[in-house]
């Protein structure tokens, strides 16, 4: 099909609140030859759209804009359908259902390097394609590159039940660690049914001084000082915060997409989805996960403009 001049995508023109943001019709992509158009069926909401709406901290200036942004399209994570592919890819071909990341995911289109997508999980919906990308890879890049997670270590996964620790769960248990997660009381079963052998409630109890020990110590919502967590690390152990060894969106790739492809289509790793708003609630969506209690992902649906 022919791709149109204009789309419609979720942009801001000053940092600030929530109420900043706009649907608005701008210039839809052109790809390269090494590039390929994806048409967003749908996205996800993360840290780092909050942080670019915010402007803050201030490095996120850098790629978003100095003193304001102009017509910046939020967004990161996504799933969609290849609608058009450059001369020099070889991996896809329209019509081929696709996940992964790129900037300005929340549009009718985007376009990104072929090795930053990977052909959709054949047991997820788009909806949930497009939660995995960040959270999931986050919590792959802490627990198995930085940390250097083994079989039978326990591991203690610190916001067990938000985005990046949903993920952090499921796979320290798929790499057959001995996980305890810690959320608050209303998340308590879900965690359990990710894969936590146990669970703990901070309103309730304070795991520094539970005498226990751990081989490996995960923040994955970056609450926990390195001082506290280290009270609990056995002598060799590793403390890791998500936003310090967890890379960041920029450093996916298409082998970790893929790692997590095979878990998840081997039933090993699920999404977790807290809600789901259409793109004309993007406002309230936004407001939701600015709040910083969402358990797991939130999605937003692009298919009523499609």
């Amino acid at each position: 099909m022919s791709i149109p001049k204009l789309m419609k995508a979720i942009v801001i023109n000053a940092y600030g609140s929530p109420d900043a943001i706009e649907i608005k019709e701008v210039a839809a992509p052109t790809i390269k030859d090494n590039e390929v158009l994806v048409r967003v069926h749908a996205a996800s909401l993360n840290a780092g759209d909050v942080f670019a709406l915010r402007g803050s901290p201030w490095l996120i200036r850098l790629s978003v804009g100095l003193r304001r942004p102009k017509d910046y399209i939020l967004g990161w994570d996504m799933a969609g359908r290849v609608e058009a592919v450059g001369s020099q890819v070889t991996r896809f071909k329209p019509g081929d259902e696709v996940f992964g990341s790129c900037s300005g995911s929340l549009a009718e289109y985007v376009h990104t390097a072929e090795d930053k997508l990977a052909p959709k999980p054949a047991n997820l919906t788009f909806e949930q394609a497009a939660a995995v990308p960040t959270a999931a890879v986050s919590a792959l890049m802490g627990l198995r590159d930085a940390g250097k997670l083994q079989p039978g270590q326990k591991v203690l996964i610190n916001g067990a039940s938000g985005g990046v620790g949903t993920f952090a769960v499921q796979i320290a248990a798929a790499f057959g660690a001995e996980v305890t997660g810690v959320c608050s009381t209303s998340n308590l079963e879900m965690v359990r049914s990710l894969g936590a052998e146990k669970v703990i409630d901070y309103t309730r109890e304070d795991f520094t001084r539970s005498g226990e020990t751990y081989d490996v110590i995960f923040d994955a919502v970056d609450k926990l000082s390195s001082s506290r967590g280290k009270k609990v690390l056995k002598r060799s152990g590793t403390y890791l915060n998500v936003g310090r060894d967890s890379g960041s969106g920029n450093d996916l790739g298409v082998e970790d997409l893929t790692f997590l492809k095979e878990l998840i289509e081997a039933g090993m790793l699920r999404a977790v989805i807290d809600r789901r708003y259409p793109m004309e609630q993007i406002v309230e969506a936004h407001r939701y996960v600015e709040q910083g209690h969402k358990k797991g992902n939130v999605v937003i649906t692009m298919d009523k403009l499609l």
